[in-house]
Formats: structure tokens, C-alpha cells, sequence
């Protein structure tokens, strides 16, 4: 009966209660929506790299070691040598690594030298592999791959000419030796995007004629005899290295930590991505307490509307109790009414964000590389829909409790 009474009623107010469950649903669509893009952002940031074990470096921290391998973000403190790196690279529990030299940059992105057994190895969002939009893999001393967003940004095609500059914020280029981009990379959403992906030794050909990181005056080697020059470089910048087997992952980081050789760091990418989230986590929680509040501020609203529409029911609630209606029934159909919007409001917000998602997924992928899936709603979604409904019973006490002590008089008085 009081659950006939209470949909009576709020059918007999349908566009109030119409507004009050879509500010509802607009509120609860906003924090799960929120809280999907957080935990896509918190995937897509540790999806990053996957597959790697470890990556190494000479001795700093592990985060900064993961912004400059990974991220492209800052410098190294120092370099590796090239008989390091050989020297990690045959050991038994290796089973694939890749060298990164770091350092040159062209119109403000990272250039990359490496080997083509970076494409083979490095993977993304859970095991995806590098793919080329057009052109293929470099196999020319001047080639060169390019990421999506160098390719947005700067119009580029396969074939076309590009200049690489010494340093990151130089405005120095070596223009006697540019390189012809052999391919474009699709789209990862990863720091590949924003970056110019050369080999190794061509890193080690733009830089025969420099010296303590400047050209020696009067030297200019061709590129004849350049490309006859044995260019194995002399040390890299980091590398990515996967293991054999699990189980000796943590033997082979030790011993690289404690190599006698030089200085070396060895980091474990999921480890170091946490503690790089940690740093970060400050943002994430205030973005969660505004989309919080924006919930809190609808359901205050619910509870204004609710006070606002006593004095117009105050008859009403007089005919009920005058049919014999005890009082705890007037409390409990408000409460209901409460209920039933937020009940309403949460499910209609939770379909429109599933409406959303499939409309804006592939946008933002493309547009962020941000991946936002789509799945069944989670246990965290449903107990925020649970908590809506709470929240909104609890609210509606107050104005409950008010018309729970209106008297028949008071309700039966005409006003003039």
C-alpha cells in the first residue's frame, strides 16, 4: 500500500520529480564517469610498457629512471657503457635486450636511438606490439620511424626529409646528415607517439665530428665514409630487458645493482610505476572528491525539493491522517518517495554513462590514447548505486520528520 501511495504521488509531481531524479542521474553519471576515466588513466599509465622485466640504467632513482627511459621525461644522470650493457646481455637469464640512447631531439620531440628489436619487444596495453600506419621499419643508417603525433603534428609522410638537432633545447641541427622517414607508427597512446625512433649506430654516425658535446671546429666527415666506420656505440642511455624466466628476475636485478664495474640500477617497471602513481595520487583524489560533492550537492537539492513541496501537501498529509492514516506511515512514504528517486536517479546515470562510453570510447582512444572499456558494471559501481539510494533515504528524513508532526488541524486550516 504505501508503496502504491508513494509512485502515486510522484507521478502527481512528475516534473519536479522528473528534474530532481536528472539532476540525480547527471551527478551520478559525473563520478562514475570520473571514476572511469581514473582507473583508464591508472591502466593506460601502467599499460605504458608491459612485457619488459627490467630496465636498467646508470644509478639515480627508479621513478627517474622510468620518466627518462619510458616517458621521455628529464635526463640521465649518466650513461651505461657499451661493455655493460654487452656484459648483461650474455648472461644466461637474459633473454632479449634492447638499447635506448637518449639526448637529441627534433621541433621539441624526443629522438630515440635503438635497435630493431625495440618493435619486436616493447609492448603496451597488456601485450599489444608496435604497428606502422604506412612505410616500413628502418633499414637504412638514415632512416627513421616516427610516431603518430610527430606525423599529426608536423605533417609528415614516408619519404620526407627531417633534420635532427643536438640536445633538447639546442639550436644546433646536424643538417650534413638528415634522415628520410621509412615509416609512421599507428596511434598508442604511449610516449612512442611523440617520438623519432632512430638506430643506434646512426645516433653514433651524427655524432663523429662532436666532441665534449659540441662539432670540432673545421671537421666535417663524409657520409661515405661515415657509413664505412665501425659505429658501435660507445654507451647507451638505458636499457629494457626481459628475463627467461620469472623466477630470475629478482637474482638478475640484484646482481645488476651490485655490478662492480660502474654504478647501474636496476628497476622492475610495475614497482617504479606505483611509486610514480603515488606522487601523482594527490590529483586523482581531489578529482574524486569534487565529483563526490557534485553527488552530495544533487542530494541536497533532492532534500530541498522535498522541504518545498511539504507546504503544498500539508492537505494532503491532513486527508491521509484523517482516513486514519497513522503518522509513521506519512514518515515512511516520504522516505520512500526519497528512495525511489535516488533509486531512479542512480540507474538512469549509470545508463547514461554506459551510453557515453560508447559514443566517446573510440574518440578519446584516438584522441589520447586513453583506453575506456566497457564492461559489466563493476562491484564498486553497483555499491555506489546502493550508497545513492542510502544517501538519499537518509536525507529524506528530516522533511519526514516534519510532516510526521504536522497535526490534522494545522493540515485542515484554511489560509487566507
Amino acid at each position: 500500500m504505501i508503496f502504491r501511495l508513494a509512485i502515486a504521488s510522484l507521478f502527481a509531481r512528475a516534473l519536479t520529480v522528473g528534474m530532481t531524479i536528472l539532476a540525480i542521474a547527471l551527478s551520478v553519471a559525473l563520478f562514475l564517469g570520473v571514476e572511469k576515466v581514473r582507473t583508464g588513466a591508472k591502466a593506460s599509465f601502467a599499460d605504458t610498457i608491459s612485457g619488459t622485466d627490467l630496465i636498467v640504467g646508470a644509478r639515480s632513482g627508479s621513478v627517474q629512471l622510468l620518466l627518462y627511459s619510458v616517458f621521455r621525461i628529464g635526463n640521465a644522470t649518466n650513461n651505461v657503457t657499451w661493455e655493460s650493457y654487452s656484459d648483461i646481455a650474455a648472461r644466461p637469464s637474459v633473454d632479449w635486450i634492447v638499447p635506448i640512447s637518449l639526448g637529441d631531439s627534433h621541433r621539441q620531440f624526443r629522438v630515440m636511438g635503438t635497435t630493431q628489436g625495440f618493435f619486436e619487444h616493447y609492448k603496451y596495453r597488456q601485450g599489444r606490439s608496435l604497428d606502422l600506419s604506412q612505410g616500413a621499419i628502418f633499414d637504412d643508417l638514415f632512416d627513421t620511424v616516427v610516431g603518430a603525433d610527430v606525423a599529426e603534428t608536423l605533417g609528415y609522410s614516408v619519404g620526407d626529409p627531417i633534420i635532427v638537432a643536438h640536445g633538447l633545447a639546442s639550436f644546433t641541427e646536424h643538417k650534413d646528415q638528415p634522415f628520410r622517414i621509412s615509416g609512421i607508427l599507428e596511434k598508442t597512446g604511449t610516449p612512442v607517439d611523440r617520438t623519432v625512433i632512430v638506430s643506434m649506430e646512426a645516433i653514433e654516425a651524427i655524432h663523429v665530428d662532436w666532441q665534449s658535446g659540441a662539432r670540432a671546429p673545421g671537421q666535417s666527415t663524409p657520409v661515405d665514409v661515415i657509413r664505412a666506420m665501425d659505429l658501435t656505440p660507445k654507451s647507451i642511455t638505458a636499457a629494457l630487458v626481459g628475463v627467461k624466466s620469472p623466477l630470475q628476475t629478482f637474482a638478475l636485478q640484484r646482481a645488476i645493482n651490485e655490478y662492480p664495474q660502474e654504478p647501474l640500477l636496476a628497476v622492475l617497471p610495475g614497482v617504479a610505476l606505483q611509486e610514480l602513481w603515488a606522487i601523482v595520487g594527490i590529483a586523482e583524489t581531489a578529482l574524486f572528491a569534487v565529483s563526490a560533492m557534485v553527488v552530495v550537492t544533487a542530494l541536497i537539492g533532492m532534500m530541498a525539493t522535498v522541504f518545498s513541496s511539504l507546504n503544498e501537501r500539508r492537505r494532503e498529509m491532513a486527508i491521509f491522517r484523517a482516513m486514519g492514516a497513522r503518522p509513521t506511515l506519512i514518515f515512511s512514504m516520504l522516505v520512500l518517495e526519497a528512495m525511489l528517486m535516488a533509486a531512479v536517479g542512480a540507474v538512469l546515470g549509470m545508463a547514461m554513462l554506459y551510453v557515453g562510453l560508447l559514443v566517446a570510447q573510440p574518440v578519446i582512444d584516438a584522441a589520447f590514447g586513453l583506453w575506456l572499456p566497457i564492461d559489466a558494471p563493476t562491484l564498486r559501481e553497483v555499491w555506489v548505486v546502493l550508497a545513492v539510494v542510502a544517501a538519499g533515504a537518509i536525507v529524506s528524513i528530516v522533511p519526514a520528520v516534519r510532516a510526521y508532526r504536522m497535526s490534522l488541524a494545522d493540515g485542515m486550516m484554511v489560509r487566507t
